[in-house]
């Protein structure tokens, strides 16, 4: 049986994964009550370990260097009470090559050069350039299932990703273009990015270190 998180550890977690999130985004994500991680961020920001922001109309949680050790920490040794440490090693071995596939299908939704400017704006008139990306976001979903299948296995934290990729995708497919990049939604590249996070974090290793 898949080795489920404490509510600790996911709220600490949860904060580093989604950027920036309030604490109810942290209790939807994980299904954690949200009494509970409104509660456990107050202690982590007693400890040092989390803080609140806010600017604009905007508000959330971040962590603080000492907090992304804890984290680490933390991760860490339930990598090693679980023995699921050869698995994430795989498991990221497996998604490098996803990850730089998926990076330049973002990359060619967000940019299409043209004879006079290599960096032009993709402004998404030509529908054939658009369905191109669409279908390598498409090619990705089984390949991504998988490895996240393989991780939710020994920990049941990574069972919601493929799940939201597949959904965002579809909604990108019927219409719904800004489910591809959007920051403000779990679309395609955002709940990537959560997943690579979540596996950089879970193995210790820096952002950037892995390209």
């Amino acid at each position: 049986m898949a080795h489920q998180s404490t509510p600790e550890d996911l709220t600490l977690h949860g904060v580093r994964v989604l950027g920036f999130p309030t604490a109810d985004r942290v209790a939807s994500r994980y299904r954690v009550s949200l009494a509970s991680v409104a509660e456990l961020l107050l202690d982590f920001e007693a400890m040092g370990w989390a803080r609140q922001s806010s600017f604009a109309d905007l508000s959330g949680w971040s962590l603080t260097d000492s907090g992304r050790q804890e984290n680490e920490r933390r991760l860490a040794a339930e990598l090693d009470r679980t023995g699921s440490r050869p698995t994430v090693v795989v498991a990221h071995t497996r998604f490098l090559p996803m990850n730089s596939r998926l990076s330049n299908a973002c990359t060619d939704w967000q940019v299409r050069p043209t004879r006079l400017d290599p960096l032009a704006l993709n402004d998404h008139t030509d529908w054939r350039w658009d369905e191109r990306v669409l279908r390598s976001l498409a090619d990705l979903d089984d390949a991504f299932r998988s490895v996240c299948d393989q991780l939710s296995g020994c920990l049941a934290r990574f069972d919601v990703y493929a799940d939201l990729y597949s959904a965002a995708r579809r909604k990108a497919e019927a219409g719904q273009r800004a489910w591809v990049d959007a920051s403000d939604r779990d679309s395609c590249h955002l709940v990537w990015m959560q997943f690579h996070e979540d596996l950089l974090a879970t193995l210790g290793l820096p952002r950037g270190s892995d390209t």
